[in-house]
């Protein structure tokens, strides 16, 4: 099967989509996919002029979002699109996002007939209401049902998503959940040295934060939450790794914290395994990769009921979870948690194995299944129209 993945991010972009899509595609080119990308020219400049293992590359403008330059859009490029599918059809294309250029890879399918699969991987609604532009979100939901009700299927992490977009009009629902890269994170990758550097030995805790460092994140309530544990365990480290618009905001509230910025892979699961403790305050993710991988390093996970955490932990036993949106409840569970070493343990060892269920061979056999019958639904009901 020839698949065209269209995506205004991609590695080494630090990101859920990039990260998303760079472990799938390793995963269908294993199985034998001839895979095309369209995404826009990379910021960085010494990037390589081609990703490995794209049978074809069509590489847009891009134009960064004002304010957040970390994240672009790319640009429309229908033309470019035509001729590159005219060459070389794919007989399936998968719409990971939905800014300039997805909706220019979108109107360009419709006309050649080609099937079309969109992902969900942004709650829009909570970029809306986190950047001041609240009531911007009826409008922009109105324009996403149509861009995923113009598609055969449209792929979502989780059941309850699935169900919440459902009651809002948009159709042809599947779910589609995230793996991890189990050969990657191990509690057994724990670092003594790496504590030390934190100021602390094997009995006292380190609570971890891993995300981007930006308003849409819930920062306020991992301030709050970080200060209220170290009042109520002065010897305890606390670790932030990330990066974005608010890092330098958090750091001056939180001078005792450890600030890494972005830290490479391989020392990121060092950082997972070498704390106790994993806070994720977060509500704008539709999964939350942190979530499922500081569990897969055996870290006791305190979140809100809500994307990964809601499905994967049974709260009391692999971890801790509260109503979505109770910053109080959040803050009272984070602190009791810090105090009990041994229950924070048990908890951690428990959230490994759970997330073991969360593979990436799994994933792909649910994406080539949803490319699949898209095929057939687009065969049987579709003609090549001017949409």
């Amino acid at each position: 099967m020839r698949i065209c993945l269209v995506s205004e991010t991609w590695s080494p972009e630090i990101n859920g989509v990039a990260h998303t899509l760079t472990q799938l595609s390793q995963e269908l080119l294993a199985r034998g996919m001839s895979l095309q990308l369209i995404r826009p020219h990379p910021a960085d400049a010494n990037a390589p002029r081609r990703t490995p293992g794209m049978q074809a590359e069509l590489r847009v403008a891009g134009m960064a979002i004002p304010g957040y330059r970390a994240v672009r859009l790319g640009m429309p490029a229908a033309r470019r699109i035509q001729r590159l599918w005219r060459r070389q059809r794919p007989d399936v294309v998968y719409l990971a996002t939905q800014g300039p250029l997805g909706w220019s890879a979108r109107r360009v399918a419709r006309r050649m007939g080609i099937p079309l699969v969109a992902g969900w991987h942004t709650n829009f609604d909570h970029y809306c209401a986190d950047y001041g532009v609240a009531w911007l979100a009826p409008t922009l939901m109105h324009a996403l049902r149509h861009f995923h009700n113009g598609c055969q299927a449209t792929l979502v992490p989780t059941r309850r998503q699935a169900d919440e977009l459902s009651r809002q009009g948009f159709r042809g629902l599947a779910v589609m959940g995230r793996g991890i890269d189990h050969r990657r994170l191990d509690p057994a990758l724990r670092c003594a040295e790496l504590r030390r550097r934190w100021g602390v030995d094997d009995h006292r805790p380190v609570a971890l934060h891993v995300g981007r460092l930006a308003a849409e994140k819930n920062l306020t309530l991992l301030r709050d939450t970080l200060h209220a544990m170290r009042s109520a365990r002065p010897d305890m480290a606390q670790v932030v790794v990330g990066d974005g618009p608010a890092r330098r905001s958090l750091e001056k509230a939180l001078p005792e914290v450890h600030f890494t910025g972005f830290i490479p892979a391989e020392s990121l699961a060092r950082h997972y395994a070498s704390a106790d403790l994993f806070l994720f305050p977060s509500l704008s993710e539709t999964w939350g990769n942190v979530v499922p991988e500081a569990m897969a390093s055996g870290l006791a996970v305190v979140a809100y009921r809500h994307a990964a955490a809601a499905e994967l932990i049974d709260s009391g036993i692999n971890g801790v979870t509260v109503p979505a949106g109770d910053a109080e409840a959040f803050r009272e569970a984070a602190v009791a948690l810090c105090r009990q070493p041994a229950r924070y343990a048990q908890l951690g060892r428990a959230a490994r194995l759970r997330s073991q269920a969360c593979r990436w061979p799994v994933v792909a056999d649910t994406f080539l299944s949803a490319l699949e019958q898209a095929r057939e639904v687009n065969h049987a009901t579709t003609r090549p129209c001017g949409i």
